[in-house]
């Protein structure tokens, strides 16, 4: 029983089972009508026989005897005939009636849902009744003719033909059945249990690249399934060869990074020492070489962390953003007079909720690129830093008055490694910060940037999940 439940759940099952039921309820919808049919050629029959017993005794009404009256009778199964003719209704031949009429049938005007009506009622009515039947005469024998017969007859007549007609609308229904059961089977099923095997060859081998399937199909459909297939698996392939070999790069570069740091440090420290000399060139030379050595070790110390890739999650706290944006404008050495000069703009009681520490990180580096950009000019600047809210966000805007970006930094600006905007950046602190921002549920754009100045805004939300529409 399992097994056969098992194979009803299967494709092949379900199209088997309703081939069954469709082919059955077309069997069933040509039976009813027939039957119908059957009944009302069957009462024609005897009205035809009928008739021609009337005219036995029209063409030689002294000569039929009552006991050639009582054949004819019986011939026609009918215990009276009426004929009329000539706007004149004659008993043609009677007979005693055992029991009352229980029904009359008139065939003249009757329609398909009439006959349909009517056939299933003698079906219903097991007990053999009297009946009258009205019809046309033939060959304009007259204007009608009428009958009084026993529905027995026509009952059992009606079941015999219902019981061959269901026969072989079974013997049909079963022959169809299998017929269109092996071909859709062929066509479709087959089709798609190969799809179906080669993705479950392609899952536990997905770097293999023989395991992409090769399209065969001739059913149009199936055969733009395949050929969907066959492009996602073999990028799907290509990303993860790509993605084992950034890895394993990725692994070297890290080990690269991290041995070469130390060596830096090592080499930091003499160059500290250098600083102190009292060759007035090496005094020159060297803060130049302290530069150098700190921005290659800083290259060493983004790509260790970029590469480990452990952000915690933010621990999200209620805070004031004013003192806070103050208090890292004071960190960033902004807070007094200089060429690069800080403008707050944040209202006194605005609070926000984030993670401090990761939204530090996020606005210190935008304020460190600013100011970075306004002094590779060697002009005086202003960097301005505001925030505010509104029912479903808080934002901070971090503006200067630099030169802009460029166009190609400005295309790949949140990409590791591809954004950085100055010589000798290396593009990860702006991917650094889109990501902490996310990790908010927020995300970092960059608004404008010209010739005037670059803006980026961080927008916060203030729901805390997707359930949540609070701030």
């Amino acid at each position: 029983m399992q097994g056969k439940g098992k194979f009803f759940n299967t494709l092949s099952g379900r199209f088997l089972l309703l081939t069954v039921a469709f082919v059955l309820l077309a069997e069933v919808m040509i039976f009813v009508p027939s039957i119908a049919r059957y009944r009302a050629d069957f009462l024609l029959t005897r009205l035809k026989q009928a008739q021609i017993a009337s005219l036995v005794q029209l063409a030689a009404p002294d000569a039929v005897s009552p006991e050639l009256q009582a054949e004819l009778l019986k011939n026609a199964e009918a215990y009276n005939i009426v004929l009329r003719r000539d706007q004149v209704r004659q008993l043609m031949l009677s007979s005693p009636v055992p029991t009352p009429i229980v029904a009359t049938y008139d065939l003249r005007e009757a329609g398909p849902w009439e006959l349909i009506r009517d056939a299933a009622m003698t079906l219903w009515r097991t007990k053999s009744e009297v009946i009258r039947v009205i019809g046309y005469p033939v060959q304009d024998g007259g204007i009608l003719i009428e009958i009084t017969l026993q529905s027995g007859p026509l009952r059992t007549a009606m079941v015999d033909y219902g019981l061959r007609i269901l026969g072989l609308s079974a013997l049909i229904s079963a022959v169809t059945a299998v017929l269109l059961f092996t071909a859709v089977r062929r066509l479709m099923v087959l089709p798609i249990r190969r799809v179906v095997r080669h993705m479950q060859a392609y899952a536990e081998a997905p770097e293999d690249a023989r395991r992409v399937i090769e399209p065969t199909a001739g059913v149009v459909e199936l055969r733009v399934a395949e050929e969907a297939l066959q492009r996602m698996q073999t990028q799907l392939t290509s990303a993860l060869r790509q993605k084992e070999r950034l890895a394993q790069l990725g692994g070297a570069v890290a080990k690269i990074a991290h041995d070469l740091r130390n060596i830096l440090t090592t080499a930091q420290l003499f160059a500290d020492r250098i600083e102190g000399s009292a060759d007035p060139a090496v005094a020159r030379a060297a803060p130049k070489l302290v530069n150098s050595i700190s921005r290659a070790v800083n290259l060493c110390e983004a790509t260790l962390a970029f590469g480990k890739a452990e952000e915690a999650p933010p621990r999200l706290t209620r805070f004031a953003l004013r003192p806070w944006v103050e208090d890292l404008v004071d960190g960033e050495g902004l807070a007094g007079s200089g060429p690069v000069t800080c403008l707050i703009d944040v209202a006194p009681g605005l609070t926000i909720r984030a993670d401090e520490e990761q939204l530090h990180r996020v606005v210190s580096n935008l304020v460190r690129n600013a100011r970075q950009a306004i002094e590779a000019t060697g002009r005086d600047g202003t960097i301005e830093i505001s925030g505010g809210e509104n029912d479903g966000e808080w934002w901070i805007v971090v503006g200067d008055s630099g030169p802009g970006l460029p166009a190609k930094a400005r295309e790949h600006l949140f990409a590791a490694f591809q954004g950085g905007a100055r010589a000798g950046g290396t593009g990860l602190g702006l991917a650094i910060a889109a990501e902490l921002v996310r990790g908010h549920g927020g995300r970092l754009d960059l608004t404008r940037s010209d010739s005037e100045g670059t803006e980026f805004v961080i927008r916060l939300p203030k729901a805390i999940g997707p359930g949540d529409q609070t701030g």
